[in-house]
């Protein structure tokens, strides 16, 4: 099975890395970035050659694309994909709800949409108990001020939380708002919205909190087939301190899950 990978960053060159020292079944076939020639020079650190291609080459020539691109240049990714009958895989759960259109061109078109567990945890759990009723569903985030710093949300409202001496609740609304407001923070809300009652219906609570340095993510789900609470504390990476080291292992797991004689959960 070929590999495309659309963006080699934080999570893109772990998952390139991984890909390169070798899974079975699967093959890193191409990569692509809006940097050409950093591109190249990213990948030139791999022990095989891949070839840097652009994002419908990509999708003529693998069988799964990872995508890991900013928010703004997902359609760029998913679009030729998906029109090419391939799977993606994403950890991208705000732009699905930003371009619901996606999720109707994977159906007409025959392609398939993967939403990677990313930073959170639990998404079985809250799947199998929509197959009920969900009565409630509530995300609490509480992050280091430094992940947050550029959220259009706290520009937009000129809130400052590089000076923090004391947590801070900067947000509070649906998992939809809050998509918007924190578009590369709150991907896990998303995520939680998808996988349960619809964004709209889950509720997000993010707070800027100076005593922690883990971005920690609690979730509190009341149905009628059980009631739970699952609390998450991710390192952050160095390189982008809004991104959970996990994030990029949720992908690899993904991934190797495509192959596997034996899976476990999602």
């Amino acid at each position: 099975m070929k590999v495309g990978i659309a963006g080699f960053g934080t999570i893109g060159a772990k998952v390139g890395r991984a890909l390169d020292d070798g899974l079975e079944g699967l093959t890193l076939e191409a990569v692509t970035g809006r940097d050409v020639e950093k591109t190249r020079a990213a990948v030139a650190g791999l022990k095989h050659p891949v070839d840097v291609v652009s994002p419908e080459e990509l999708a003529r020539r693998c069988d799964v694309i990872v995508e890991c691109v900013p928010t703004a240049a997902f359609e760029s990714i998913a679009i030729p994909a998906l029109k090419a009958k391939r799977t993606l895989i994403t950890v991208s759960a705000a732009a699905l709800l930003r371009h619901p259109e996606i999720v109707e061109l994977a159906r007409s078109s025959g392609g398939q949409i993967i939403l990677a567990t990313g930073a959170l945890l639990g998404l079985d759990a809250v799947r199998a108990a929509a197959q009920g009723t969900i009565h409630s569903v509530t995300m609490i985030t509480r992050k280091p001020p430094k992940s947050l710093v550029g959220a259009p949300h706290l520009v937009e409202n000129k809130i400052d939380v590089e000076s923090l001496t004391a947590p801070l609740m900067v947000f509070e609304g649906t998992a939809r708002e809050g998509a918007k407001a924190f578009p590369a923070n709150v991907n896990v809300a998303a995520a939680l919205g998808l996988a349960g009652v619809g964004p709209d219906r889950t509720m997000l609570q993010v707070w800027a909190d100076p005593t922690l340095e883990r971005n920690t993510h609690t979730i509190k789900v009341d149905a009628d087939s059980a009631r739970f609470e699952m609390r998450i504390e991710n390192v952050p990476t160095p390189e982008k301190p809004g991104t959970g080291k996990i994030t990029a292992l949720s992908v690899i797991a993904t991934l190797k899950g495509l192959r596997a004689p034996l899976k476990v959960g999602t």
